[in-house]
């Protein structure tokens, strides 16, 4: 079974020499860490949330998450969880088996993990997948800072997004990773507020759309900051915070907590406005969970 890349040469560049370019332009953007990612030592990195827009946009912040993780020696296996935007397949789905292309080359469906995490609310198919950009952004990243180092994936595809579904994927991952002999990470992918004309989001008190995104956002950052998945999603429904991800990222909260994690960090802030200033913006995060 192979799943083919749906967004290349869309979200990001369509050949492999295009999109190693391109993602080194990321790191070594202003907006991004300005230097290429080097691989550390485990310092005890559990997950990282990361952005999943048309790397024009995102990619620089986006490239933040993933130098944290290759600056934490990396890891074996990666659970990635993200949204459903196109409304296909089940409510929470996670991809069976065989491999992910990009223009990167291949990379092998976790099957043993798939399949502790399969059950309950966690659906086993692959429609929602189909043509899903969420996860599949991330991968070349992974894949860039590996190398030729191996590693596999659990792609997690999340239309249903509402406490008691976050909270369930959360713990179904948890269970999954406890014991676990080879190092994984948990990568929630989200965008943050979606604001202005093309989203029928106006902001309040003619605030400029990337202020008043960033004003919505710091109040579900500081809940992921604070390590509060319930938290999170209550402050997304009472503020109409318009973010795509954000059960994505409170069943990641979820999990990393009962895995230990203590403490998170912004790494990078930042919106589609700093590349195209209009009447429109996105807000996009990067995060580290310890």
């Amino acid at each position: 079974m192979l799943r083919p890349p749906a967004v290349a040469g869309q979200f990001y560049a369509g050949s492999r020499e295009g999109l190693m370019k391109e993602i080194e332009g990321c790191f070594l953007d202003d907006r991004g860490p300005k230097s290429l990612p080097k691989i550390g030592k485990d310092r005890g990195l559990k997950s990282v949330v990361a952005p999943h827009a048309g790397y024009m946009y995102s990619g620089p912040i986006a490239a933040y998450s993933y130098r944290e993780i290759a600056g934490n020696g990396l890891a074996d296996v990666y659970v990635i969880l993200g949204p459903n935007h196109t409304g296909i397949g089940s409510g929470v789905s996670v991809y069976p088996k065989g491999r992910w292309k990009t223009p990167l080359g291949e990379v092998e469906i976790d099957e043993r993990i798939v399949r502790r995490i399969a059950g309950g609310i966690i659906d086993t198919e692959e429609s929602a997948h189909a043509y899903e950009h969420s996860i599949e952004v991330q991968i070349p990243f992974l894949q860039y800072i590996h190398r030729e180092k191996k590693f596999s994936i659990v792609p997690i595809c999340m239309a249903m997004q509402d406490l008691k579904t976050s909270r369930e994927v959360g713990q179904s991952i948890a269970d999954a990773l406890m014991d676990e002999e080879r190092r994984t990470m948990i990568i929630a992918s989200t965008d943050f507020s979606h604001v202005g004309f093309s989203y029928l989001d106006y902001p309040k008190g003619g605030k400029r759309v990337d202020v008043y995104a960033e004003e919505q956002d710091r109040k579900a950052i500081d809940a992921i900051l604070k390590i509060d998945p319930e938290l999170l999603i209550r402050r997304v429904e009472d503020e109409r915070i318009s973010m795509c991800g954000y059960g994505c990222v409170a069943a990641m909260l979820f999990s990393a907590s009962k895995l230990g994690a203590k403490e998170a960090k912004l790494l990078r802030y930042g919106s589609s406005y700093e590349v195209s200033p209009g009447d429109s913006c996105v807000g996009y995060g990067a995060i580290a969970v310890y």
